[in-house]
């Protein structure tokens, strides 16, 4: 791929110093470059997840697509942990997004059939998920991240500066107001 073909020149150099010149410059190729170090990987990550080497191959290019946006307006400690955290919930947005796309033929008589009450109740936590999803996402980047990690995959707080690269106070900082916002979001559009 053309963006990996000055990796040799540019080996030696470090992951953060890469950074910091895409930052600066918002050059492709630097980006290209330090990207190139870790593409295996993505696609691992990515294959693991989407179970197909085709979309795996789409989504690797699909994240560096998110990078040259990302990684201009982020801080990256450990670029290697961010990128391996955004490839993960790039590969859960996907397959949630698949998942969605799934449609499920209905017979008339299971429609009319007044007996199934629980469709009511499995509306309204449809509805309340789908408030929490909306809401995920208007988190600043680093609460999103963190509040997922430890909520939703169950990460402890060391792991999930581990994964990050954020400090652990910073991480505890963005859990617990990610959390108020999250719960403030949930409220204020439950009850639209």
């Amino acid at each position: 791929m053309k963006f990996i073909r000055n990796q040799d020149n540019s080996r030696k150099r470090e992951d953060a110093e890469l950074v910091a010149d895409y930052k600066r410059s918002g050059d492709l190729e630097v980006l290209g470059v330090l990207y190139g170090r870790y593409m295996h990987l993505v696609y691992g990550v990515c294959f693991n997840y989407l179970k197909d080497e085709d979309k795996s191959k789409d989504a690797v290019m699909q994240i560096f697509e998110e990078l040259v946006r990302k990684l201009r307006i982020h801080e990256v400690q450990n670029f290697k942990s961010w990128l391996h955290v955004l490839t993960r919930n790039h590969c859960l947005m996907a397959l949630r997004v698949a998942g969605r796309q799934n449609t499920v033929s209905i017979e008339e008589t299971f429609v009319e059939n007044t007996e199934i009450v629980h469709l009511d109740i499995d509306s309204t936590r449809e509805e309340k998920l789908t408030v929490m999803e909306k809401c995920m996402q208007t988190l600043p980047d680093e609460q999103r991240i963190s509040v997922d990690l430890f909520y939703l995959q169950e990460k402890c707080y060391k792991e999930v500066s581990e994964l990050t690269g954020y400090d652990l106070s910073k991480v505890k900082s963005y859990i617990q107001n990610g959390k108020r916002n999250l719960k403030i979001c949930i409220e204020k559009n439950s009850s639209e």
